[in-house]
């Protein structure tokens, strides 16, 4: 069984709720969660204790750039987390994943490059084993990385 790593909330959440759109860049602190639609970038300082969950009904349509990011909704756009990201199974990306740390649930669907922070970039579109721990590996056959 996957211990599942525990995320506190860094400050104030702020709730973007269904039926709402917002169009034009959110800057943030803190913790966003995201139910509605959002039409722009998504930004919070690097290095900070921020968070953006894009939650199941959610969707972003621009990039997002936060330190920590959960996916359960769709996201078209590129994606930039210098801490850890979580894609779970219901999640939808249309974009580049650049990544610290990845986390990625059966069932999660990427179309677009992982791209290691100061590392190797792996196209997601052979599929990627979600269980290797390099993005640059996990590709054609099991034990031969390509």
């Amino acid at each position: 069984m996957r211990k599942k790593l525990k995320m506190t909330s860094p400050g104030a959440t702020t709730l973007i709720a269904r039926g709402t759109h917002i169009v034009g860049d959110v800057q943030f602190e803190g913790c966003l969660e995201i139910e509605g639609q959002v039409t722009g970038n998504i930004l919070a300082e690097a290095g900070s204790e921020a968070r953006v969950r894009v939650l199941d009904a959610g969707l972003v349509r621009g990039e997002l750039r936060v330190p920590t990011v959960v996916v359960s909704g769709t996201v078209e756009g590129d994606i930039h987390a210098d801490q850890h990201i979580e894609l779970t199974a219901r999640s939808v990306v249309e974009g580049n994943i650049h990544y610290t740390l990845l986390e990625i649930e059966k069932g999660a669907q990427v179309n677009g490059n992982f791209v290691r922070q100061g590392g190797v970039s792996a196209s997601a579109t052979a599929g990627v084993d979600a269980g290797a721990g390099n993005a640059s590996e996990g590709f054609g056959e099991p034990g031969r990385g390509g």
